[in-house]
């Protein structure tokens, strides 16, 4: 295991998609949320919790690039997109069960639904295309 190069991945997984979901639920899908607005917390409570957001991020990162590193492994961006196209798709699973307890609405559901497939393909990608396993001269 390179844990130089999985680190590496690591802050690049957080960085991309800790950006990505800026773009895509801050600007993308505001005025979605806007039209909802009583089911979200305040702008100022939102503040307040900043931290966790940004908590959550390097977690989702952590797991998803430790995962990719310890169980696939190989430095293939390929690989890496299908590896993050499943984990998408099991985030979408997630997704789907929140639409069927919390009052969101249609626009909202299929954002996330496809905010997952892609970000997570290409966080995958990402990864993929920086990780690198030790070569056998550098294990040993």
């Amino acid at each position: 295991m390179n844990h130089k190069r999985g680190f590496i991945a690591f802050i690049a997984a957080f960085v991309f998609i800790f950006f990505f979901g800026f773009l895509w639920h801050g600007i993308l899908m505001k005025g979605a949320y806007l039209e909802t607005s009583a089911l979200w917390r305040t702008e100022e409570n939102f503040h307040a919790h900043f931290w966790i957001l940004i908590l959550g991020h390097a977690v989702l990162a952590f797991a998803f690039t430790g995962l990719y590193v310890s169980k696939v492994g190989v430095n293939c961006a390929g690989a890496g997109f299908c590896y993050g196209l499943v984990l998408g798709i099991l985030c979408c699973g997630i997704e789907l069960i929140r639409y069927a307890v919390e009052p969101l609405s249609h626009k909202i559901i299929f954002m996330w639904l496809a905010g997952d497939l892609i970000s997570f393909a290409l966080m995958g990608a990402i990864v993929g295309a920086i990780y690198k396993p030790l070569s056998s001269n550098e294990a040993a």
